[in-house]
């Protein structure tokens, strides 16, 4: 007669705590087998056996030390190491931290090295046209003009749209006139419109004046256009304030645009 098989949640035996045997564990080579019982969410008794592999690391003088903290509380009597009743371990993630350059390529893989990300409306540089060199100078408004002559020929004038001045002569514009205009250069970056007021007003009447400065920080970019009301004023300014020494700067003043 054969003998009858029986589960070892037969043989375990009902004088334990619960009715369950207390967890055991044992290592072999480098692993480490822990066998726990348990209740399933039927009412019946599994047993779960994990296996670990033991791998040694170097780990920081900060981690090495909280490792030897003594247990308290209701983990007192725990032997050491994480307790899966009350610790759940999880996989181990590792982060890999990079620059945002190779953010952006991994983000965008259609970016070549070397390739120009930019194209400049001003001065067609490789490079955005908020940074171009040219802005603010006689270039950029001739590039704004002429965008905007380009679009008034594609697109046909609506009824009560506004038309700028130099584009009502037959739908061509009119170049603006900057032979009295000069730039001033190296100005400092607490330069303000007043400054630059009374630097020109005891030269000559002017029509207008810019003077440029940072989105950001609104200080002063180092450089202003002046437009003299008449021609010889502009050529006095450039004879007497260039080379001039102002707010410990030397500053350079020449024509806006080339002259003929």
């Amino acid at each position: 007669m054969k003998p009858a098989i029986t589960s070892w949640a037969d043989e375990v035996e009902a004088d334990y705590v619960d009715g369950l045997p207390p967890s055991k564990e044992y290592v072999e080579g480098d692993y480490k087998h822990v066998t726990e019982y348990k209740f399933n969410d039927e009412g019946k008794k599994i047993k779960v056996v994990r296996s670990f592999k033991i791998e040694k690391k170097v780990v920081s003088r900060a981690v090495a030390k909280r490792r030897n903290w003594v247990k308290f509380g209701d983990s007192k009597q725990d032997k050491p190491g994480p307790n899966s009743y009350t610790t759940k371990v999880a996989d181990e993630i590792l982060m890999n931290f990079m620059g945002s350059k190779d953010f952006e390529q991994t983000q965008d893989p259609l970016l070549e090295a070397g390739k120009p990300m930019a194209k400049c409306r001003i001065c067609n540089g490789e490079h955005w046209s908020v940074k171009c060199p040219y802005k603010g100078t006689s270039l950029d408004m001739e590039s704004k003009a002429i965008a905007v002559a380009t679009t008034a020929v594609s697109e046909p004038a609506k009824p009560g749209r506004y038309v700028p001045p130099y584009l009502k002569e037959s739908g061509k514009g009119r170049e603006r006139d900057d032979s009295s205009a000069v730039r001033i250069s190296n100005l400092s970056e607490s330069m303000t419109e007043d400054d630059l007021e009374e630097l020109v007003k005891k030269i000559g009447p002017y029509t207008k004046m810019y003077l440029a400065r940072e989105k950001n920080s609104g200080l002063c970019k180092g450089f202003a256009y002046v437009h003299f009301k008449y021609r010889k004023d502009a050529a006095e300014a450039i004879e007497i304030l260039n080379g001039h020494g102002y707010d410990h700067l030397i500053l350079s003043v020449e024509w806006s645009k080339p002259q003929n």
